[in-house]
């Protein structure tokens, strides 16, 4: 069964991957585009989308795997069943997106005017910002039933027909020179618009003439399933993008300016977000299927353990090298490349939870999502007002840390307690020990060194020794490995 989740896997991190690649060829462009202040305001916009989805989402694509695997073991027209779990799941995110954007078309005004002065000039910008949010729930549940049917290909297909159109129209905008006008960095926000509008037509065809139609009973039952994951979804999210609320609150002298070094640091642990983004689109509809307790137990055990084992080694990656990954932004924005460690580290830990979270999704017991999402979101809100006060963003970096740790901590308390599964937790430990052994031995050689060429060198062999190491240790097989993974099949 690890197999199926490795294929998922790798079709969909191949494919995102690519399309990642894609889409952050747009951060070196904006860094050098744009200068501190100005992405900031970008910056600020982004971290608030997530929030704004997870809100009129209200958890549904859990819902509807965990819905659609129990429409399969209750047998009967299965077909009918799980048409009607997307009409009515699709039917009741399209209007609450729909509601959203009137009333932000409606109070534009007000809240461009609580956003801060840059959006108070240009209230249209959240007209724009609201009409990409509303194309992209429109999407959200289509998207998920892709998932749900295996159909990993026309998934990728059409977020990397939505990446590359946002990408080409914003390096034309900026060729015809727009981003230098009054509008700005508006153009940012049209080109997503219309990628997102694009992507909803394209998608339509998928849906196979479902009309969104809520059934009342259905949604009932399913809003006590979803609705402790909305719940837990918004503290979650919001733990993800209060860092950078508190930037902007917290020091009022320069705070865009140090919120868009932030956010441009932040977006080069890209290849560890990437592993995150795959490894989660893949396995939460695997592990939210009808397997036996047994099965799961076993399968979710194994998982952790090689997700810790990949995410070290992209860590090392990164972190040993994070002066040639500094390039990637423009130059007024790699003096913040110091905090990249502890960013990664921050994103190594938040799919150690994720992979904590799908016992009690699995046994429908979805309000423990609550307990740790909140408990992240106190930590975070903790450690930032007294961190980021006296480091600024390096203090962000180190608030998001603790607070993914605490809920790893939480996560891992509430397993023990209530869902005992046998996670390898003495070999991670060893594994991310020995990482950090690496990493910090690489740190002292540097300072000794004093020599470009010899750390690289230093770097490469420990990077390298490392990854023989945990080959050895789980006495994997390489080669047959990628055999495995690349076999053509059915995912």
């Amino acid at each position: 069964m690890l197999e199926k989740l490795a294929k998922q896997t790798a079709v969909y991190g191949i494919s995102t991957i690519v399309v990642r690649f894609l889409s952050y060829l747009l951060t070196p462009y904006y860094t050098r585009v744009f200068g501190q202040e100005a992405y900031g305001v970008v910056t600020y916009v982004y971290a608030l989308i997530p929030l704004v989805l997870t809100l009129l989402t209200m958890g549904m694509e859990s819902s509807y795997f965990r819905f659609s695997a129990k429409a399969d073991e209750a047998g009967g027209d299965v077909p009918a069943a799980k048409r009607r779990l997307f009409a009515t799941t699709w039917g009741v995110t399209s209007l609450a997106a729909l509601v959203f954007f009137l009333l932000a078309l409606l109070f534009r005004h007000p809240l461009s005017g609580m956003m801060g002065a840059a959006y108070t000039a240009h209230p249209e910008y959240v007209v724009l910002v609201a009409a990409i949010i509303l194309f992209d729930v429109w999407t959200c549940i289509p998207f998920a039933r892709l998932r749900e049917q295996g159909r990993a290909l026309h998934y990728v297909e059409f977020k990397a027909m939505s990446v590359v159109l946002n990408v080409a129209l914003a390096f034309g905008f900026g060729a015809a020179g727009l981003f230098d006008t009054a509008f700005g960095v508006g153009w940012v926000f049209v080109a997503n618009l219309a990628a997102s509008a694009v992507t909803w037509l394209a998608i339509l065809p998928t849906t196979d003439r479902t009309v969104p139609r809520i059934d009342r009973r259905l949604l009932a039952r399913i809003f006590v399933y979803s609705l402790p994951l909305l719940i837990g979804g918004l503290a979650g999210t919001a733990n993800e993008f209060i860092d950078r609320q508190l930037i902007v609150y917290l020091l009022p002298d320069g705070a865009l300016a140090q919120l868009g070094v932030y956010g441009a640091i932040t977006k080069i642990a890209v290849v560890m977000m990437l592993f995150y983004q795959m490894y989660r689109l893949a396995a939460e509809p695997f592990f939210l299927s009808n397997f036996r307790k047994s099965d799961f137990v076993q399968m979710n055990a194994a998982a952790l353990k090689y997700y810790v084992m990949v995410s070290m080694l992209i860590f090392l990656g990164i972190a040993l090298f994070r002066d040639l990954f500094a390039l990637i932004v423009g130059r007024d924005f790699r003096e913040g490349i110091f905090i990249l460690p502890v960013v990664l580290g921050a994103n190594v830990l938040t799919g150690v939870w994720l992979n904590l979270s799908f016992w009690y999704k699995r046994e429908e017991r979805t309000s423990l999502a609550i307990v740790v999402t909140g408990s992240g979101l106190v930590a975070m809100l903790l450690f930032g007002g007294w961190f980021i006060p006296l480091w600024g963003y390096y203090g962000a970096a180190w608030a998001r840390l603790a607070s993914e740790t605490t809920m790893v901590a939480v996560s891992w308390w509430l397993n023990r307690r209530y869902f005992p599964t046998p996670y390898a937790w003495g070999r991670i430990g060893e594994y991310v020990a020995a990482a950090l052994a690496v990493f910090f031995a690489c740190e002292w050689f540097t300072r000794l060194a004093d020599n470009m060429f010899a750390d690289y060198a230093f770097n490469i062999l420990l990077f390298a020794l490392y990854a023989a190491y945990l080959v050895r240790r789980e006495r994997i097989d390489v080669r047959a490995l990628l055999r495995s993974v690349l076999k053509r099949g059915r995912v």
